[in-house]
């Protein structure tokens, strides 16, 4: 017998996938080069070669093989030893966080030598990717269709049942692409949440157990989501060690491994506004001057005020108007992109697939579903009827979270560009005519007039 899929690359999310692959009755053989991780492999059930030639022999064709290893030199250094190996029609599907730029160099690359290259992007984690992840594909369609079963299989279910994974386009750059406005997003909603709890502890000065409770029960209204679910779940977990809340233990420095800051700088390459998630990226760098903040903190004594009263009942409005405008901000990108490219990306399916087995999953996804496939030409997510009453709702309430962190010196980036990108968005006047004139003054680069037609300069001196 030959095996329907091979797997390169057996950590944790590798072998994750393999196991769940094998669960739906597929032959899946293995491709590990470290001795350890092949042990382990090999210890879980699941058929593991330390040669590339054994890998190759073990598989039906034309070849399907799935990578799970590093992005960046990895991926290219995997793909180098396969290629002597590989015939006309095989195929080769990426399912790390590569750079789409990286995906459609290889893709050029590989069709030379008549190979098909799927850009996969997989969301979900170690516990997705056993039980089901959320994936998002772009690439040929007769290559997407000899892992399209498969893929089916192993996905994530929403709650209508729908499997969350979807051929998104016949251009292999879109599966990572869309995979990391994902992260991007992440990045805000992540923040946010952090924001709020940093205010619960330093201004009310909540404990972390007394936070999990308010989370847990955000998590049963619009809130809902894999997010709010985790962070009660971390909040409330007590460390082993000393009794306390295990999250006080924990270092305030984040880590990232660049997924969130592509996006971020993706954005602005396509002159699309994605402020809260650069601030995100922006908080997390900040986080990580660990020792200079502490300097920092004793030369800058803030004199942090208690606000006069605050009701906790504001905090899930404030945050479900800040991740709106968040996730308005990645779907801008990704429809700006889809512009761009001539990709003919369907946000509405793109949301579709983020309902289930992803970290961002949310029970609003469902609505923006519905928002973008009533309105699939929408300009903005913010302008959807049903986001429009939410908003409405919920903005008075960003403003006054943002404005008690303001004075009590608790710093809240995330939400406050959130609050500023709706703002500005919805201004009818800005102050945009004074930047122009002054470009016009120092630069000649002319402006244009609200009376009249043309392009005009003056001599302001």
């Amino acid at each position: 017998m030959t095996a329907d899929i091979g797997v390169c690359g057996l950590g944790v999310m590798g072998r994750n996938l393999s196991l769940n692959i094998t669960d739906q009755g597929f032959r899946l053989v293995g491709y590990e080069r470290s001795p350890d991780l092949r042990e382990t492999a090999r210890a879980m059930g699941l058929d593991t070669h330390g040669e590339i030639g054994e890998f190759i022999r073990d598989l039906r064709r034309p070849r399907a093989i799935l990578l799970m290893v590093t992005a960046g030199q990895p991926v290219d250094q995997i793909i180098a030893a396969l290629l002597p190996h590989l015939h006309a029609g095989d195929v080769i599907a990426d399912g790390g966080n590569s750079v789409y730029c990286d995906t459609r160099r290889r893709l050029a690359m590989l069709n030379e030598n008549s190979i098909e290259l799927i850009g996969l992007g997989v969301s979900g984690g170690k516990n997705g990717a056993r039980h089901g992840p959320s994936l998002m594909a772009g690439g040929n369609e007769t290559a997407y269709s000899r892992f399209s079963p498969i893929f089916t299989a192993i996905a994530a279910r929403a709650n209508d049942q729908m499997p969350c994974v979807e051929h998104l386009s016949t251009a292999a750059p879109v599966g990572h692409f869309v995979k990391m406005m994902h992260n991007g997003i992440e990045y805000a909603d992540m923040q946010m949440i952090a924001e709020i709890y940093d205010f619960c502890r330093k201004v009310l000065g909540l404990t972390a157990t007394q936070i999990a409770d308010m989370f847990q029960t955000w998590n049963e209204g619009p809130l809902g989501s894999f997010l709010i679910q985790t962070t009660a779940l971390v909040l409330s977990r007590k460390d082993d060690l000393t009794g306390a809340a295990l999250v006080d233990m924990v270092l305030d420095s984040a880590g990232q491994k660049g997924t969130g800051r592509w996006a971020a700088i993706t954005a602005a390459k396509l002159a699309v506004a994605a402020p809260s998630i650069t601030e995100s990226v922006t908080a997390r760098i900040v986080s990580s001057l660990h020792s200079q903040r502490q300097r920092a903190a004793t030369i800058f004594k803030s004199q942090r005020t208690k606000p006069q009263s605050i009701d906790q009942e504001l905090f899930p409005d404030a945050l479900l108007a800040g991740k709106i405008c968040a996730y308005a901000q990645g779907f801008a990108v990704l429809s700006a992109a889809s512009q761009h490219y001539d990709w003919g990306l369907n946000l509405a399916n793109i949301a579709k697939v983020w309902r289930a087995g992803c970290i961002i999953q949310a029970d609003f996804l469902d609505e923006v579903k519905n928002a973008f496939r009533d309105a699939p030409v929408l300009d903005n997510l913010m302008l959807a009827p049903a986001f429009v009453e939410s908003l409405r709702r919920t903005v008075p309430a960003l403003r006054e979270v943002i404005s008690a962190s303001v004075h009590a010196s608790v710093s809240v980036p995330a939400l406050s560009a959130s609050l500023a990108y709706f703002d500005a968005y919805t201004s009818r006047h800005s102050p945009a005519n004074l930047i122009q004139a002054q470009r016009d003054s120092f630069g000649a680069h002319g402006y244009r007039r609200i009376d009249r037609d043309g392009k005009f300069h003056s001599d302001w001196r």
